[in-house]
């Protein structure tokens, strides 16, 4: 070959090579996110949106190089198979699953595409991984609650409503995670000499029926507990436990923002802003197996005087002290 002939097939070839790089660097990274909400209802709203801040902290620029596709499950479980299909056939290379059925539903779907969660108890007991240190396989994520939090639920009915005697359970008996809280529940509730009573529910109509059963008798508190159900009826939950001036604990701080009494349990949009974390390193080549499942970090207590006053409750101060947030 001669020496001009090289010159210009080398030169042909360093300026292509840039180019190739650059577009490499430049390749769109796909993610997929499944919820289990509903797309209008402003709280996972909130939550998909610290996600995205999370992602953008790591300098991750949406539409840029970065592309989510999102799929609401719309509290249907029909819905959520058809959109976890729907996500592993476009081969993303990550997907996100907020809350319990949505992870299900994509466990069914591959064991192959990298999987990030939040919103599980227990994810071990439930079989999604194989231990919380090396989760092994393609799943791993940010865990919301630990068993000791029943506990916790149970302490602050005490505190509060010490005549209880009756505890109902709100759950939605289709999503395996109430499974593990009724246990923890149920262990931990003789040492209050509370009775439990477990309320299933899985629509709104449900609700209304079974709270206002449940009020015919006295001395009774409710627990509501996370899950799709009880999130998206939550006005209802609050409105139902206000016109039978029945006691309850929540699980999340928009319960108490709604109306409700009190609410004891993890920072959702902290959780999320965390998984994005996760969902980073992935991209950045690091296997879900590796990641070890984190526990929720940042628990809030939020505690409504005029949900307490509208019960009848004066709350002692040293118990207003403890919490994050008191509304008035």
């Amino acid at each position: 070959m001669k020496r001009r002939e090289f010159i210009s097939l080398f030169g042909g070839a360093a300026a292509a090579w840039p180019l190739a790089v650059r577009a490499q660097q430049n390749q769109i990274r796909r993610v997929g996110v499944l919820m289990t909400n509903t797309e209008k209802d402003p709280e996972p709203q909130a939550w998909t949106s610290a996600f995205e801040a999370g992602l953008n902290g790591l300098g991750w620029v949406l539409d840029r190089d970065l592309r989510i596709e999102y799929r609401w499950g719309e509290n249907d479980p029909q819905r959520l198979r058809i959109y976890a299909a729907e996500l592993v056939g476009m081969a993303p290379d990550v997907i996100f699953a907020g809350a319990a059925p949505a992870l299900v539903a994509l466990h069914r779907e591959t064991r192959s595409i990298p999987i990030v969660f939040t919103q599980i108890s227990d994810p071990v007991k439930l079989g999604f991984v194989a231990s919380l240190a090396r989760p092994g396989g393609n799943i791993t994520g940010f865990a919301n609650f630990e068993h000791p939090i029943a506990g916790k639920w149970l302490d602050l009915l005490k505190d509060t409503a010490p005549n209880t005697t009756r505890v109902g359970i709100v759950l939605d008996p289709d999503n395996l995670t109430q499974a593990v809280y009724l246990q923890a529940i149920e262990a931990a509730a003789p040492s209050f000499r509370f009775k439990v009573i477990r309320i299933d529910v899985r629509s709104a109509a449900e609700i209304e029926s079974a709270i206002n059963a449940f009020a015919q008798q006295s001395n009774g508190a409710l627990l509501v507990l996370p899950t799709t159900i009880t999130t998206t009826h939550r006005d209802l939950i609050v409105a139902l436990t206000a016109r039978h001036r029945i006691l309850a604990i929540y699980p999340y701080r928009f319960f108490a923002t709604s109306g409700g009494f009190i609410s004891y349990g993890v920072d959702l949009p902290h959780l999320y802003r965390q998984a994005a974390s996760y969902v980073d390193r992935i991209l950045k080549g690091a296997k879900a197996g590796d990641l070890p499942v984190q526990l929720a970090s940042k628990f809030e207590l939020v505690v409504n005087l005029k949900a307490a006053k509208a019960l009848g409750l004066t709350i002692p101060e040293p118990f207003l002290q403890l919490a994050d947030k008191v509304i008035e």
